[in-house]
């Protein structure tokens, strides 16, 4: 089942639930795929990358306003964002502990003979294209950065 289809499912159950956060998250979703397939060379498929990319976006653009309205005090809009947050990130897969990213970039590192700074563009792009969906490229970029330093 594609994602369109799961959050069209989704929507309606949470029509028939009256769950009013839930809907609006689901819709801002549904909203970002048909925009995503009607830009210039979208298509009527979405391959699941662009799926997984289009949910990390929208889960970093709710943790920053929401990030936004705590430091302005705006306790209504951050439990807002918050909600539309967790709703959205469900559908990501489980992301990874520092721990089990540190991991895998060592391994990295290792196995590609990674050693100075230099490399770090090298170790990144390993690293985001094995560790994408499952840990934020910061957390990745900070974690490859103390290890070559």
């Amino acid at each position: 089942m594609s994602l369109e289809q799961k959050i069209n499912d989704d929507i309606k159950a949470a029509m028939l639930a009256k769950e009013k956060e839930k809907l609006n998250a689901l819709r801002a979703i549904k909203s970002a795929i048909l925009l995503l397939k009607t830009e210039k060379g979208g298509s009527d498929e979405i391959a699941p990358e662009a799926e997984l990319s289009l949910l990390q976006k929208l889960v970093k653009q709710r943790k920053e306003s929401a990030e936004l309205y705590k430091a302005q005090n705006r306790q209504d809009l951050y439990e807002e964002e918050m909600a539309q947050y967790e709703v959205i990130a469900q559908y990501l897969p489980k992301q990874l502990s520092t721990d089990e990213i540190k991991e895998v970039v060592q391994k990295i590192i290792a196995d590609n003979n990674i050693s100075s700074i230099k490399e770090m563009g090298k170790a990144m792009g390993m690293a985001s294209k094995q560790l994408a969906g499952k840990a934020d490229n910061k957390t990745i970029s900070e974690i490859v950065k103390s290890l070559l330093s």
